[in-house]
């Protein structure tokens, strides 16, 4: 949608009451600018992005971008990071879908240097990090909390290790409670840090008419199904199709699937696909959000 949309339906959330905006990311606009803007026009909620994958981008280059909106709105940004998929990887940046996890690990190692010191001396296997001038951003405070979008073993163990949290989508709470948050917990503690947060993702719309927007919500998910970490974690979920896990219908539903996120472990429940309903649901489902917030 147009940028003035952008912040007009952001107005929207914050009257509603809700306290966090998320933006993905995809091959249309910049999400880290898109907080950024929104951050400036709409105080007091919180903007994150969800998620730059790491192939394709370096770590000096999003350390300043990450930066800069966390200067830009007053310390309210989160930055999300992902590892990708084979088929956008390879067909649309020409690049190799190799060793994500261990890129990910050495991006994540060169981006904290980045966002806590302005500096970095970091020489990888995979990436080199090197700062010749300072790479602070004056007001960029607190330090840019750093979450991925890591769902596998391998990921959350580097999570746990490396990042503040993760952003699991479409991943449901028996996922979480049997899977998931057992292991960035266990790989947090082994590394001396605090339990990550875990923000959870789940499509909801609160609706009058729950078959028709159901029927969309499947098509739209059904994509979903061709990627290999989200059919494992679907079937770690104990559901054959992602809008299994979808919260439509009304506004007792909505809060039965968010408290159940919650019981699971998830410390922020995130929810996505709300404009499958049309704008009067959209903004329903905002409100009795804002209402559990």
């Amino acid at each position: 949608m147009p940028v003035d949309e952008v912040v007009r339906q952001a107005h929207e959330a914050r009257a509603a009451g809700l306290t966090s905006l998320w933006f993905g990311q995809t091959f249309g606009y910049d999400s880290p600018t898109i907080a950024a803007i929104v951050g400036r026009e709409v105080p007091d909620i919180h903007l994150g992005t969800s998620a730059l994958p790491v192939f394709g981008r370096h770590p000096l280059l999003v350390s300043s971008q990450a930066q800069t909106v966390q200067a830009a709105t007053g310390g309210r940004y989160h930055l999300g990071l992902a590892l990708g998929t084979k088929l956008f990887t390879e067909g649309a940046f020409g690049l190799p879908f190799e060793r994500p996890v261990a890129r990910l690990k050495e991006f994540l190692t060169a981006l904290r240097q980045l966002t806590t010191t302005g500096r970095a001396q970091f020489e990888g296997e995979l990436l080199t990090a090197r700062t010749p001038l300072p790479a602070s951003v004056p007001g960029a405070e607190p330090a840019v909390p750093l979450l991925v979008a890591a769902m596998g073993p391998q990921a959350l163990r580097v999570s746990g290790r490396l990042a503040d949290g993760i952003l699991p989508y479409l991943a449901g709470p028996r996922a979480l409670e049997e899977h998931i948050v057992p292991a960035l917990t266990r790989a947090a503690e082994e590394a001396g840090r605090p339990a990550p947060r875990v923000v959870a993702f789940v499509p909801g719309v609160v609706t009058s008419a729950p078959d028709r927007v159901r029927a969309a919500a499947h098509e739209a998910l059904t994509f979903y199904q061709q990627i290999p970490s989200y059919a494992r974690v679907l079937e770690q979920s104990g559901v054959s199709h992602p809008v299994e896990l979808a919260a439509i219908g009304d506004e007792k539903t909505l809060a039965d699937t968010v408290r159940g996120y919650r019981d699971a472990g998830a410390t922020q429940v995130v929810v996505a696909a709300s404009e499958l309903g049309g704008p009067d649901d959209r903004l329903r489902t905002w409100e009795a959000l804002g209402a559990l917030a």
